[in-house]
């Protein structure tokens, strides 16, 4: 785990906010209205739910705050020290234990409280155990005020501490203050650390990132540090320690020879024997800085000596670099990449893990048949390959040559048949077969086409000649063609207008049994449906007595071919409406008089009571009626308008029992 991962904490609220919070959801997130005409049941388990929701939310915030701050034993021991350097380890541990203290003593409570509701007998009774229970678990958060408030200076700092990632590849930079660590960062990353020229500008760690072989480096500076005991050292300066220790990382000690510092070559040496421990099982590089004022070589003897000491006892490789001028800062970083990725395949090597691994790798070497040696075989084209050179007249001709030949990108298109492979390369270029219904259209082709078409095209022009085309008359290849104009012609007879047309469009689509109902059914199931039908009988024998009227005319006029008189027809049966009457034949249109007017329809019986219309008789009439109050009697309990009536009447409407009284009579209250 890296600092990264410990950013994503959410804040965490003061003691009063945390209060706020899970009393105003609590207010919102359950019922409200309850009156002690109700249930002791359903009182009991109103404030009940109350006191569980509570808790439910004081439980789930501190259970975030408890799950999302990490535990220092769970932690790599790089950023558990650092976490107990920048923040006190026993602080931060007592700050979450008050919290896990604090969520039992609430769930203590909520357990307590609900016992005793359920016991309640009265809505007074609840309702005082309910604030007790509120009250009791709000004084138990009022006393998180410090440890809260503790949390969140820890979350906001963490937010800000660089993503140091121990496991990674690391260059650690260390030294006494102002000697050019932060300056050396700044040229070989992108990092932009403050740097001045007074002791202690960096104040904690700074990380940067550099490229070196494809590979992602960590670039870390740490304040400088001074040469006294452990003891006595500041936070700042233990953060320098903290990474020192426990970063498996390349050491790159600064060393300023020309004390522009502020510390003699003597005591940067002395610091060096000082934190050497701190180095075992690291490669160390020794940074003489500022060469383009002081270099190794102008030290004075004794000086010269303590530094040349460090170089041969302790194992050490020197490197010279002046960040001013940028004088060997790429060689620096270059040795000290390759350094320790030397070191990291070496301690691979030693490791359990590949001996476990070479137990099981197996090379096979050819067995010696004589004393020849046998070193590995290059062909001689290989060893003769020349290299490509656009400018060789002798050299191959590549496809980017082809392809700048022929108009360049965007232009030149490649032709993908060059590189098939067939038994006859002249069938490269040939037209691909098309194929259809997975056919070959090829083998369906006939190979004399052209040539008939040639002969038709000769017979044509001979005929266009001698004048075969010149008349008007309509031609016909076969009798099927005359035959089919033919009966085009008499349909044209037959589709006069676009009356007819539309006519036969709109006509109506009638079933076969729609004309088969007789009288007899009809009046019966009008008189079971509770209606009298002797208006339509009447109407219905009326329109029957004139069907046979004019039956016998047309069949007395068929006989004679004269006009016959309709002796004993009257006026009103001759124009009348018309209707289908026991599978009668209904007239293609309405009657008319001598006016032209439309005959009116005979009149029906005017009903004597509205209110039983579609019903059969008084006593169906009566039984629908009883049922229809008994639907609207529970909308009449609750005093509804209407089926669309949802009003829930509040008993203490808002408006009147809410919010700060003013100046005033309180007498409507």
């Amino acid at each position: 785990m890296s600092t990264s991962g410990l950013k994503a904490i959410s804040p965490v609220p003061t003691a009063t906010d945390f209060l706020d919070i899970v009393l105003s959801r609590t207010q919102r997130k359950t019922p409200t209205v309850i009156h002690k005409n109700f249930k002791i049941s359903r009182i009991r388990s109103f404030y009940m739910r109350k006191v569980k929701f509570t808790q439910d939310s004081f439980d789930e915030k501190l259970g975030a705050i408890l799950s999302e701050f990490p535990m220092l034993d769970d932690l790599h021991p790089f950023l558990a020290s650092l976490m107990n350097v920048l923040y006190d380890k026993n602080h931060y541990k007592l700050a979450l234990g008050q919290l896990r203290t604090a969520r039992h003593l609430i769930d203590q409570v909520a357990k307590d409280y609900v016992r005793l509701l359920k016991f309640g007998d009265s809505l007074y009774r609840c309702k005082q155990l309910k604030t007790a229970a509120l009250g009791r678990m709000a004084t138990v958060m009022r006393r998180q005020k410090d440890p809260l408030a503790y949390l969140e200076q820890v979350r906001q700092h963490i937010s800000r501490l660089p993503a140091i990632d121990p496991n990674t590849r690391t260059l650690l930079i260390c030294g006494y203050p102002n000697v050019g660590k932060s300056s050396f960062m700044n040229k070989v990353t992108r990092a932009d650390v403050d740097v001045q020229p007074y002791a202690f500008t960096t104040k904690s760690l700074f990380v940067g990132h550099l490229d070196y072989k494809y590979l992602r480096w960590q670039v870390i500076d740490t304040p400088g540090i001074l040469d006294h005991p452990l003891e006595d050292m500041n936070t700042i300066e233990m953060q320098s320690i903290t990474a020192l220790a426990h970063l498996k990382s390349c050491i790159l000690y600064f060393m300023d020879l020309s004390e522009q510092c502020g510390y003699t070559v003597e005591a940067q040496c002395k610091l060096f024997h000082s934190i050497k421990p701190l180095f075992s099982g690291k490669p160390t590089l020794l940074v003489i800085n500022k060469i383009d004022v002081t270099r190794l070589e102008d030290l004075a003897p004794d000086s010269m000596a303590l530094v040349q000491e460090i170089i041969d006892k302790e194992d050490v490789q020197c490197v010279q670099v002046s960040c001013y001028s940028e004088e060997g800062v790429m060689q620096l970083k270059n040795k000290a990449c390759d350094a320790l990725l030397a070191h990291r395949v070496e301690t691979k090597l030693k490791g359990n893990k590949v001996n476990s691994i070479v137990n099981r790798v197996h090379v096979s070497v050819p067995t010696p048949r004589d004393d020849i040696e046998r070193p590995p075989f290059i062909p001689d084209a290989v060893k003769e390959k020349r290299k490509y050179d656009k400018n060789d007249t002798d050299k191959r001709k590549l496809l980017r040559d082809v392809e700048a030949e022929q108009g360049g990108p965007g232009v030149y298109s490649i032709n993908l048949k060059s590189s098939y492979l067939l038994t006859n390369p002249e069938w490269k270029m040939d037209t691909m077969p098309e194929i259809m219904d997975g056919k070959n259209i090829v083998d369906f082709i006939d190979p004399d086409i052209a040539e008939k078409l040639e002969a038709l095209e000769r017979e044509e022009e001979k005929l266009e000649a001698e004048g075969y085309y010149d008349t008007d008359e309509d031609m016909f290849d076969s009798e099927d063609e005359r035959e089919a104009a033919a009966m085009q012609n008499s349909l044209e007879h037959k589709i006069q207008s676009q009356s007819v047309k539309k006519a036969q469009k709109n006509q109506a689509r009638l079933p076969r049994t729609a004309g088969l109902r007789t009288l007899s059914e009809l009046t019966t199931s009008l008189k079971k449906a509770g209606y009298d039908p002797s208006s339509i009988q009447q109407r219905a024998e009326m329109l029957a007595k004139m069907q046979r009227a004019k039956r016998k005319r047309s069949e007395a006029e068929a006989d004679t071919g004269m006009d016959v008189d309709n002796e004993g027809v009257s006026e009103s049966d001759k124009e009348g409406d018309w209707m289908d009457v026991d599978g009668e034949v209904t007239p293609s249109k309405r009657a008319k008089g001598n006016s032209g007017a439309v005959i009116m329809k005979h009149p029906r019986a005017p009903q004597s009571n509205r209110q039983l219309a579609g019903l059969r008789d008084e006593q169906q009439a009566s039984k629908a009626v009883k049922l229809r109050n008994l639907g609207q009697r529970r909308r009449n309990m609750l005093a509804k308008a209407g089926e669309s009536d949802r009003a829930i009447r509040v008993k203490m409407p808002k408006h009147l029992f809410a919010g700060k009284r003013k100046a005033g009579k309180t007498d409507r209250r």
